[in-house]
């Protein structure tokens, strides 16, 4: 069920109605998500339901033991709840990855290996719920937040459908406490959230207009000429920004009309001037995720300055494995961790003051960022290393001009991105759209539906990030 099928909508507008029915009622609307929860991610596949719940009740217990528990006690309960969410996410995504590059490291060096594999199909959003469950006890354990004293309660913040998907990661000390009082729904919050629902679907459908040209020269970049190719490219960053950012405002919309407020996971990531301000700015609940979990227990910046440039690189090798058990996603992170490191380097003992938006060291700083950032997503996207290496070799060759029509739908969506964007981003206000005048504020509400309209395929295009 996507967010962008009519089955969704169906299903919200009876789960929104009841919800509504039940507004003085916090228990019953949380019993009430709970089951609409569990019955989402049934639709996709009801045989994965026992993982989330068996993950649920484990990490709820451990958290009860936690609170419980002094000394070394605390230390075994917080490492049983890290191995078990590892081993459920190890063996339903990564056993086959990593038995499969063993054995072909044996054969390397003369030996022949014939290691077992899983033939199991990857759980969706297991990825997104494990790191979920596992910040909980982390948090717990640290004395961060206190353990749920209602399993009703960590079900639903495990569960929650608008971010069981594909996020945004939230953190137990910002959902949580939402969902352990009561709910207030106000007119703004509604509207605020159908803004944002409409401005995810645009962004959604415009995503899915760039991808038939973006799979068609990926499936095989040699036949295409330099300049198409690096225009697919080009497509790509606009299409996997339109397709996860347009998810999540569509999850935080909905999540906000019913009076509980998801984190943002992106603020314009294209617009960065530099590297790091870009990972501030994309999959943010991620990026802080692996900061806080990941980045700083290593020791930060702590030590040494080669500490700091191995920690960097070390988070983000293993922040590109999590989206995918493939070496491409493991060259993505590493792109992206050498890049962060040489800014770092460059950053060292210089003043940091803040340039003018449009000089030249301010574009030229902006233009190197976003190019490192299309030639990184040519690994995400292309669907093996050799291929990936196929389309970066076809753009060098620099022959050829631009097939038909890619450029043009290129421009359509960008136009359409940079017409979200730019009010977003100037105003600071992600809805800034609600303090226009009423003739501008109906034009722009119409363009974007209109725009929904017209660029919406015929087949359901489902969302990037739900492989991961």
């Amino acid at each position: 069920m996507l967010f962008n099928q009519w089955a969704f909508l169906v299903f919200f507008a009876v789960v929104y109605g009841s919800y509504l029915a039940l507004l003085k009622h916090r228990k019953a609307q949380n019993v009430l998500l709970v089951v609409a929860s569990y019955a989402f991610y049934a639709f996709w596949d009801w045989r994965f339901l026992s993982l989330l719940f068996a993950s649920t009740v484990a990490d709820y217990a451990i958290g009860l033991w936690l609170g419980a528990a002094q000394g070394a006690r605390r230390k075994q309960l917080v490492v049983a709840s890290v191995v078990l969410n590892l081993t459920f996410l190890g063996v339903f995504k990564y056993y086959n990855f990593f038995a499969g590059s063993l054995a072909a490291v044996l054969e390397r060096v003369g030996l022949h290996a014939s290691l077992p594999t899983l033939h199991v199909i990857l759980p969706v959003g297991i990825s997104f719920y494990t790191f979920m469950s596992l910040s909980y006890t982390i948090d717990v354990y640290r004395g961060d937040t206190k353990p749920a004293r209602s399993f009703l309660d960590y079900a639903l913040f495990v569960a929650y459908f608008p971010h069981l998907v594909a996020g945004p990661i939230v953190r137990d000390t910002v959902l949580l406490p939402q969902l352990q009082r009561q709910r207030r729904i106000t007119a703004q919050a509604v509207q605020s959230g159908a803004l944002l629902v409409l401005i995810g679907l645009t962004r959604k459908f415009t995503a899915d207009y760039l991808s038939e040209d973006v799979e068609l020269v990926f499936a095989d970049p040699r036949a295409q000429s330099s300049a198409t190719v690096a225009a697919a490219a080009f497509m790509f960053a606009l299409q996997i920004y339109g397709d996860f950012a347009g998810y999540t405002d569509i999850a935080r919309g909905i999540s906000r009309m019913m009076g509980i407020e998801l984190v943002r996971n992106f603020e314009h990531p294209y617009f960065a001037p530099n590297i790091t301000v870009f990972w501030r700015r994309w999959h943010m609940s991620l990026s802080s995720w692996l900061r806080d979990y990941l980045y700083i227990p290593l020791g930060g910046n702590r030590g040494a300055p080669w500490h700091a440039y191995r920690n960097l690189m070390l988070t983000m090798l293993l922040g590109g494995l999590w989206h995918g058990a493939s070496w491409n996603f493991v060259i993505w992170g590493g792109l992206h961790g050498l890049a962060l490191c040489v800014h770092k380097l460059w950053l060292r003992g210089r003043k940091t003051a803040e340039r003018p938006p449009f000089s030249v060291g301010a574009v030229a700083a902006w233009a190197l960022t976003f190019a490192w950032v299309c030639l990184a997503w040519i690994f995400f996207r292309a669907p093996t290393l050799g291929s990936a290496i196929g389309v970066i070799a076809q753009i060098a060759h620099l022959h050829g001009g631009f097939g038909p029509n890619i450029l043009k739908h290129a421009a359509i969506g960008l136009a359409i991105l940079l017409f979200i964007d730019l009010p977003q981003h100037r105003q600071q206000d992600e809805t800034a759209w609600r303090r226009w005048p009423w003739p501008v504020r109906g034009l722009v509400y119409a363009s974007l539906v209109i725009a929904a309209v017209i660029l919406h395929t015929t087949h359901d295009v489902p969302f990037i990030y739900f492989q991961f």
